[in-house]
């Protein structure tokens, strides 16, 4: 399992972030339109679900990773953990997220435009940037971030997408919205438009927090209550977790393709800027 130690400044600290990750097919797809990328010694996590068939899909979702990873490395190359927040409150790290959303977007747009192949290519994203003891992220579409802590599990992103509308509205409930074959529907997407509102947010970590990111693979096939009970008994083995979840998802079917990103904070993360800038370099070469 991935791990990275670093200090941060008080004599003898030391500082842990965990991530494991899981991507299958799943039972019926023949290919794997999701994409994922993890970076734990840089607090860095992304997750795309891709649109559009044929490899389009896949195309999409993997220029987004790529090009949010590339980017927020790029960032924490420069800047190390970042200064202090903007007049509207937002840290380096948040701004840093919308940024690289923004540049994907526009990326996977002009070249649904330029290549016919590519017509109508999209992607969901979720990104998480862990960074002192805060958590950013960004989202667009309908895949997920969730936080599991005390026992609890709790969505902190919400679904862009049709279904979702209506429960706002109160024209839906909960469940009749997981039971709708309507539930993939989204209303936002990167590549559609040439510019796109993603939702951004930030919270304070606490010790021993799991973060869960997820395709909606995951999340149509097993409900809150069962991811809830599966990190409960097994939260301590990240890579065991991601595994189960996977093979839960398919076991009762795998319609889709299933991503799991999961992130364990055990103290307050302190980015390397010497990591940053090693990848940097490498990311550069290859």
């Amino acid at each position: 399992m991935p791990k990275q130690v670093a200090r941060d400044g008080r004599q003898g600290a030391v500082t842990t972030l965990r991530m494991a990750a899981v991507t299958d097919p799943g039972r019926l797809r023949a290919g794997n339109e999701d994409s994922i990328s993890t970076r734990p010694e840089l607090g860095l996590a992304v997750l795309a679900d891709g649109m559009g068939g044929h490899l389009a899909g896949e195309v999409a979702s993997g220029m987004a990773v790529e090009i949010i990873t590339r980017h927020l490395v790029n960032v924490f190359a420069r800047n190390g953990s970042g200064g202090g927040a903007s007049p509207n409150d937002r840290s380096p790290e948040t701004r840093a997220v919308d940024d690289a959303i923004q540049i994907a977007n526009a990326a996977v747009h002009e070249a649904s435009q330029a290549r016919p192949e590519c017509a109508g290519m999209g992607s969901t994203v979720v990104v998480a940037v862990f960074h002192q003891d805060k958590i950013s992220f960004g989202h667009v579409g309908d895949s997920r971030l969730y936080r599991f802590r005390a026992g609890k599990l709790e969505q902190l992103t919400k679904d862009h997408s049709v279904i979702q509308e209506l429960v706002n509205r109160g024209l839906l409930t909960l469940a009749e919205a997981r039971a709708s074959i309507a539930k993939n529907l989204v209303t936002r997407a990167l590549g559609v438009d040439p510019v796109v509102a993603a939702d951004l947010a930030e919270q304070t970590l606490q010790e021993a927090d799991i973060y869960l990111l997820c395709s909606d693979g995951l999340n149509d096939v097993l409900a809150d209550a069962d991811i809830e009970a599966y990190l409960a008994a097994h939260g301590k083995d990240l890579d065991g977790t991601a595994r189960r979840l996977v093979d839960e998802a398919n076991a009762r079917g795998g319609p889709d393709n299933i991503s799991v990103i999961l992130v364990r904070t055990d103290a307050r993360f302190v980015r390397s800027r010497k990591a940053a800038k090693t990848l940097q370099s490498a990311l550069n070469q290859a």
